[in-house]
């Protein structure tokens, strides 16, 4: 069975949030994928002790993300979520821990069969035996992740349209900033065609999933104190407001990092 949630009921509490107050270091963890799987899989991640998260923002960050949630009373729950556009609270929920596997959107229509249109900004329960994980699988992350890379080498697909393939690589491998025409020229598929395929399994636009990413790569900039843009923006001005529309806040406010708020910086994003 699958539950459309709302974003009250939904947790995304991964490398994406920044808290207010945290009375005990909250223990992060990621592993890449090797690369069999690596056009379809960006990384795999723990978060552990959120019971002493308070407060937080859940912000954009380009994947697809598959949860595997334990509660205080030992009860799995397995979301997969839509993209986020724009920043919004963390929900107050009695999750201690998780597990994510963090798909790129490839993922949506070769290995997870799934459109995530209807989600964006919320995300969908799936069943507690999904994929035939279960709650003792979240003890161990390393073999948490073992088994996920077995079930996902095992769904790979004997073809792939390299058009579809191309098309990401190029996206990524620009930080997003390449134009829907340079992509359809260099890939060969239509530009209606492209932003069609976009609606139809992510539920936003070409333009607006470029601006999610290069948004992503300021992140590294501004960790490092540029306050300027560094990539393809076009003021000083639209930088800010651009920042500002996907964070919430000022790019001076997120290089400031108040009580270590802003968790992206501590572990999330490193090249």
């Amino acid at each position: 069975m699958i539950i459309k949630l709302n974003f009250g009921n939904l947790l995304k509490v991964n490398k994406n949030i920044f808290a207010d107050k945290m009375d005990e270091e909250i223990e992060y963890r990621l592993i890449k994928p090797d690369q069999s799987i690596a056009d379809y899989v960006y990384c795999f991640s723990s978060l552990q002790n959120l019971s002493t998260q308070k407060e937080g923002v859940i912000i954009p960050n380009g994947k697809i993300d598959l949860l595997f949630c334990k509660t205080s009373d030992n009860q799995i729950h397995i979301t997969l979520m839509g993209l986020e556009t724009k920043p919004k609270p963390m929900p107050k929920l009695d999750i201690i821990s998780f597990f994510a596997i963090s798909f790129n959107p490839l993922a949506l229509e070769y290995i997870l069969h799934q459109s995530i249109a209807e989600f964006v900004n919320s995300g969908m329960e799936l069943p507690e035996n999904f994929w035939d994980f279960n709650i003792n699988d979240l003890d161990n992350f390393e073999m948490f992740c073992e088994k996920a890379i077995l079930k996902i080498k095992s769904l790979l697909p004997e073809k792939l349209d390299e058009r579809k393939l191309k098309l990401f690589n190029l996206i990524f491998e620009t930080d997003g900033e390449i134009s829907i025409k340079e992509l359809s020229e260099k890939i060969v598929w239509e530009e209606r065609q492209i932003n069609r395929y976009f609606k139809k399994y992510l539920g936003i636009s070409l333009k607006y999933y470029c601006n999610i990413l290069r948004f992503q790569a300021s992140l590294f900039h501004i960790k490092d104190g540029n306050l300027f843009p560094q990539l393809n923006f076009t003021d000083q001005s639209h930088f800010i407001k651009e920042i500002k529309k996907l964070s919430g806040v000022s790019p001076k406010e997120l290089f400031k990092n108040k009580n270590d708020r802003f968790l992206q910086f501590l572990s999330y994003h490193s090249r």
